[in-house]
Parts: C-alpha cells; sequence; structure tokens
C-alpha cells in the first residue's frame, strides 16, 4: 500500500508533467497524467535499477513502448536520480535537451530504447528478453546453478496504439513461443486514442488475444476514486514477476489524463497541452500550489531513496555473481568469452577462402562464413524468417533457441532462433537483442521482404546498434517467381536510409570480407546476396578485404589510362568485367570498379575516392540490377546507368535478366554513349 509520502511524490511527477507540456507547448500530458502512479510503483518498487549505474550489468530494463508519453519516464529519471534535472525537464522537446518528445537510446541516461513508432518498444522488448533468457542460459546449463544470481525483467509500458500495430501480433506469438517469463508488459487500456474511443476501431477481445497466444494475464480495474488500483497493481506486479513459464500481460484499466476535471477521459487530452486554465485546475486538484517545476525537499528525500535501494541490490548482484563465479569456474571463463566483444581479427583468420574461377553463389559463400564465424565467435546468434535454407542462414549442429526445458534442457544454448515468418517482429526483437550488448544477432530473409522492416531498421540505425541482416534473392536473376520476389527499388530505398550499411558482394571472396568488416563497425549493415553462382574474381583476398571495407575498388584496369569507368555491384561486377574485354576489341579502355558499399565509400577522403574514380575520367558507367536512382553522384553529367527502372518477370534467371538490359551488350552500348557524351 502507498503511502502518504508515495501520494504526494506522484502527485508532484504529475504536475511535473502538465508543467513540462505547458511549457514547450506540446507534447502528450493526457497518459502521463493518467500513469504516473504505474511509473512510481515501477521504480520505487519493482524495476530492479541502480541511479548511479545505469549501465549495471544486473539491472532490469524499462521500455516506454508508448514514447509519445516521454514526459513520463523523464519525471521519474529525474525524481530517482539519473541526471535529468528541473532544468531538463524545463527545457522539454526543445532543441539539445535531454528531454525530447520521445526517449532516444544514448541521449538520455536511463534510456534503454528509442522508442515513438508503436509497436516498436513491445518488439524490442521481446528481443531483450531472449537475449537475458539467452544469458540465464549460460548461468544455469541445465541443472540450474544460478539460482543465487537474481534473473532480470523487462518491464513494458504499452498502450492502445501500440498493441493495434501488427508488429504486436508478431511479437506477443514469439513471447509466448519462448514461454518469456522474463518479460511483463503493463497495458494501458484507457479505451482512448488520437480519433476518439478505441471503440471506433477494434471490438477485440486483447485479453483473449494474449491468452491464446501463451501469456499469463491479470486485470487490474480502477480504484473507487477513478484513478489507478495501486494496491492491485502492486499486487499483480509482484504475481508477474514471480510467474514462471509465460509472459506476462497486465491489462490495467485508466482514465486517461486523470484528475484533470474537464481533460479527463477526452481524447484532445492525448497529444496538446491542457492549457493554462485547465493546468491549473489540474494541479489544484492535485494539491500542488508551488511554482511550475518546483520539487518540495521532501518528495527529493523520499524518490530518491531508489539510489539507496539501487545500491543495494547491485551490491547483492555482485557477490551472488562473485559466488557463481567461484562455484563454477569453467562456466564462467565460457560465459566471459562467449559475451565478450568481437575481436576481427580472430575473425579475419576464421574467414573461408575461395578457387578463384570458382562459381560460387554469395548466399552459399556466406552460408560457410557463418559456420566458420560459429567456431570462433559464441556471441553470433541467428536465424531467418522461416528461410534458412534459403538464406542460408543455420548454424550447422547449432540446436535451436528454445525455451529452457526443451532440447534435452539446452533450449537456452541454442543458436539457430525460429523467428517464423515475423519479419517485423524479427528485426525489432534484433534491435532488442544487441541493445542487451551479450550477443551480435544476424537474420534473413529476401531481399524484397525488407519492406517489412524497415521501421526496425531505422530505429537500429537512429541507436547505431550492430544488427546483420541477410537479404538473399537480391534482383531480377532471381528468375521465375516473378516480379513480387524481384527486389527493383529496395537497394535505393535501402541506402537512401542514414546509418544503414548496404553491401552488395560481387563474388565469394566479397561475401566474406563483407561479413568481416560488418563486425568490425557499429551501426547495422545489410548484406544483400545474389542466389545464382559467380565466379570468384583473380583479386587476392588482401585487395579484397580492404577494397570492400572502403567500399569501392578497382578490379580490373588496363595498362594506360582508361577512357570510361565501369561501376558495378553484386552479380554486375562479372557482367562489366565481360563488357570491357569487349570494349578492349573496339579501342576502349575500361576500368571496372566494384562497389559493394556505397555508404563506406562515401566515408574515405578525397584522395582516395580519387584514384578509385579519376574526375578525369568523364565517362562513367553504372551497372546494377536494381533502379538507377542514387547512383548519379558518382556518374557525373556524362555517365549512364544500366539498370532495372520498371518491375520483373516471371522467367528463368538469365531470360529475366536479358529482359530488362542485364546485358554485355546493354553495358557495351552505354559505354560508349557516355564516351560520346564526355568528347563531345
Amino acid at each position: 500500500m502507498l503511502d502518504e509520502a508515495d501520494e504526494r511524490a506522484i502527485a508532484v511527477a504529475r504536475a511535473l508533467a502538465v508543467d513540462a507540456v505547458e511549457s514547450a507547448g506540446s507534447g502528450h500530458p493526457g497518459t502521463a497524467l493518467a500513469l504516473a502512479p504505474v511509473a512510481h510503483l515501477l521504480f520505487q518498487r519493482h524495476i530492479r535499477h541502480d541511479p548511479a549505474d545505469a549501465s549495471w550489468e544486473g539491472r532490469d530494463r524499462f521500455v516506454l513502448s508508448c514514447g509519445h508519453a516521454s514526459i513520463l519516464q523523464y519525471t521519474q529519471l529525474h525524481l530517482t536520480g539519473y541526471g535529468v534535472e528541473l532544468e531538463d525537464l524545463r527545457r522539454f522537446r526543445q532543441f539539445g535537451s535531454l528531454t525530447p518528445g520521445h526517449p532516444e537510446y544514448g541521449h538520455t541516461t536511463g534510456v534503454e530504447t528509442t522508442t515513438g513508432p508503436l509497436g516498436q518498444g513491445v518488439a524490442t522488448a521481446v528481443g531483450m528478453a531472449m537475449a537475458l533468457k539467452r544469458d540465464r542460459g549460460r548461468l544455469t546449463g541445465a541443472d540450474a546453478a544460478a539460482d543465487g544470481v537474481p534473473a532480470r525483467t523487462v518491464w513494458v509500458l504499452c498502450s492502445d496504439g501500440d498493441l493495434q500495430e501488427g508488429i504486436s501480433y508478431e511479437a506477443g506469438a514469439l513471447a509466448g513461443r519462448h514461454r518469456l517469463d522474463n518479460l511483463v508488459v503493463i497495458w494501458d487500456d484507457n479505451s482512448i486514442q488520437i480519433e476518439g474511443s478505441t471503440d471506433l476501431t477494434t471490438r477485440e477481445d486483447t485479453v483473449g488475444r494474449f491468452a491464446a497466444q501463451g501469456w499469463f494475464v491479470q486485470t487490474v480495474g480502477l480504484a473507487a476514486d477513478g484513478d489507478i488500483d495501486t494496491d492491485a497493481l502492486d499486487t499483480a506486479l509482484s504475481s508477474a514477476r514471480a510467474h514462471t513459464g509465460q509472459p506476462s500481460l497486465i491489462a490495467l484499466k485508466s482514465q486517461i489524463a486523470f484528475p484533470a476535471p474537464n481533460a479527463v477521459n477526452t481524447a484532445a487530452a492525448h497529444g496538446a497541452p491542457l492549457g493554462p486554465v485547465e493546468a491549473a485546475a489540474v494541479k489544484a486538484q492535485l494539491g500542488v500550489t508551488d511554482e511550475p517545476f518546483t520539487v518540495p525537499a521532501g518528495v527529493v528525500r523520499h524518490t530518491r531513496r531508489a539510489v539507496d535501494r539501487g545500491a543495494e541490490l547491485h551490491r547483492a548482484w555482485d557477490t551472488a555473481l562473485a559466488k557463481w563465479t567461484a562455484a563454477h569456474p569453467e562456466r564462467a571463463q565460457a560465459r566471459a568469452h562467449a559475451i565478450r566483444p568481437v575481436d576481427t581479427a580472430a575473425v579475419a583468420d576464421a574467414l573461408p577462402t575461395f578457387e578463384p574461377g570458382t562459381p560460387v553463389a554469395p548466399r552459399d559463400a556466406s552460408g560457410k562464413v557463418i559456420q566458420s564465424l560459429a567456431e570462433t565467435l559464441p556471441r553470433l546468434w541467428g536465424g531467418s524468417a522461416d528461410l534458412g535454407d534459403s538464406n542460408r542462414t543455420t548454424i550447422a549442429s547449432g540446436g535451436s533457441f528454445l525455451p529452457a526445458d526443451e532440447d534435452g534442457g539446452r533450449g537456452l544454448s541454442g543458436r539457430n532462433v525460429h523467428w517464423g515468418v515475423r519479419e517485423h517482429a524479427m528485426a525489432a526483437a534484433m534491435n532488442g537483442i544487441s541493445l542487451v550488448g551479450y550477443d551480435t544477432p544476424f537474420a534473413g530473409t529476401f531481399l524484397v521482404f525488407s519492406d517489412y522492416q524497415r521501421p526496425s531498421l531505422r530505429l537500429a540505425a537512429l541507436m547505431n546498434l550492430q544488427v546483420l541482416h541477410v537479404w538473399t534473392h537480391d534482383s531480377v536473376a532471381l528468375g521465375a517467381d516473378g516480379p513480387t520476389h524481384q527486389p527493383v527499388e529496395h537497394l535505393a530505398a535501402l541506402r537512401a536510409m542514414p546509418g544503414l550499411s548496404v553491401v552488395r558482394p560481387a563474388d565469394a571472396t566479397e561475401t566474406a570480407a563483407a561479413w568481416l568488416s560488418a563486425l568490425g563497425r557499429p551501426g547495422p549493415v545489410g548484406l544483400a546476396l545474389a542466389r545464382q553462382a559467380l565466379p570468384v574474381l583473380q583479386t587476392p583476398v588482401d585487395q579484397v578485404r580492404e577494397g570492400v571495407a572502403r567500399g569501392a575498388y578497382v578490379v580490373a584496369d588496363t595498362d594506360g589510362a582508361a577512357d570510361v569507368v565501369l561501376m558495378a555491384s553484386g552479380s554486375e561486377v562479372p557482367l562489366a568485367l565481360k563488357a570491357a574485354e569487349a570494349l578492349a576489341q573496339r579501342d576502349v579502355a575500361a576500368r571496372v570498379v566494384s562497389v559493394p558499399c556505397k555508404e563506406w565509400f562515401s566515408e574515405q577522403n578525397t584522395a582516395y575516392r580519387d584514384a578509385v574514380l579519376p574526375p578525369s575520367i568523364r565517362a562513367r558507367v553504372v551497372v546494377e540490377a536494381g533502379c538507377a536512382f542514387g547512383w548519379h553522384d558518382l556518374l557525373g553529367e556524362h555517365g549512364r546507368t544500366v539498370t532495372v527502372d520498371g518491375f520483373g518477370t516471371s522467367a528463368p534467371p538469365a531470360q529475366a535478366m536479358a529482359s530488362v538490359g542485364m546485358t554485355e551488350r546493354g553495358v557495351v552500348a552505354a559505354a560508349l554513349a557516355s564516351l560520346a557524351a564526355a568528347r563531345s
């Protein structure tokens, strides 16, 4: 039961939320007002956290999936001592402040993930819970030997909108299948969204939905005064943490904007300031008569008890982990080895090599790389969206990641994640896995289905997370499956995303080099891999590795000055090499440049870029089985493209490529046209 000091702290938190939104002139006061008691209970009693060490290994994670209510989290970060000061609350939603409109990972201490796009927080939290479960398996093995080391829980606050997004259905099914009993989702069931009552959009039995997906579901109604029933919620939160074998959903009834006398239960309270009259009225209702942004000393003393609580939890965790380490030195050593950062030198030594001239499909080469890396990189962990065989992502003899008691008690040590046909949740959960920090996640699907992953890819780029996406079947060359499966605009669209590196290797050696570079740098990387066999180029391995890391390099040149540069990526590099030979028969000297990653090439200094693409060579051709958009910065005014600017067709691969102009003849014609234009 909350005491008077708790009630006073909740009232102050509500007042701070009102003050911040009024001061900013924008924001979402309704949820922050209504859920202040929930946040107080979580941060004071249930979340295991240490405000003095926000990166403490033993902490729980808190995810505000309804990120528009960010001021709810910021007030708690202030009240519990995370270094968010009153001045930061005054500067809510202002340029450069620590309190932006939605929580941003890496920007505000205590924020575990960037949220805002609804549904993403729920799905990211599933990945966090999976990663913490996997680490629990490192501690316990099959004999539950880590009982003394407290388990870590992921706590989520979500809204009606979060659960209406399709990604939440995928994520809920995953959490249920994996029996993630370290995941607790609190659903703010307030029956209001921007356009009015949720009854306008759904009559779904949400509780029944989660129960059907295998969740432990509890419901908490309103208190007699219309506020959150904190006693019932406190009990439900404790029950959720204690419950085993299922993830937990707490369906929490609330009234948006409570206790605002006029704004309560109105759609307008969702995303607009209350206005000075209603703001004054609600603060009077709360008994808060101080100036805006005032926190009485007694409230600070009460809420900052979280610092002492966190320090004690931290000490207890350290003691328990040290005891476990002493009792299980071999397992402790194995865990330390498994979660240590990637050693790129060891990765390089582990990479397979391929015989020049041998035909190897890049997706097959990637599969071989994964097998080799799996031997030396225990933190590499992944799967695909039910396409393991096609994507070549299955780790041989790696077992399946499953609940702890499956696969003979080895389920948590499995290295193959069976995501099912759930690209949306797969990509978001990968972000959660990366955020926990123990593992390097990878996952595969067809390149055309990367469209389903874009919101999560964008958040990975915003947060600079190392997640590796394996996208196979990268062009019209996949053939008879037809235009629905043939990516055309996808490379350009993905390259347009800041912070995402898109790598399209030309052969098996470039594929291995792409993995090496991806593992050695931060940020998300997508590997676009051809299904068809391509000849391994004659270029020495070290030169390929350096060239791929730099994003572009010369793979064939002339004895003298070149007349034209042929730039290509992926399966079109061999095509460009053939075209260069044909041009030589016409006394036209062509330099062939492989451009596996435009993003990495753009990072290079001017001297390197000019060495690869000399400004003096104005005749240039881009050859890529995708649309031309995004290449013109390298083409210059006289350049030409051999690209695919319409949809493909259903036909055998060679015919499909020929039908869209991916031919030697087409490249030669483009080169001659560019050369003529440059000389005119």
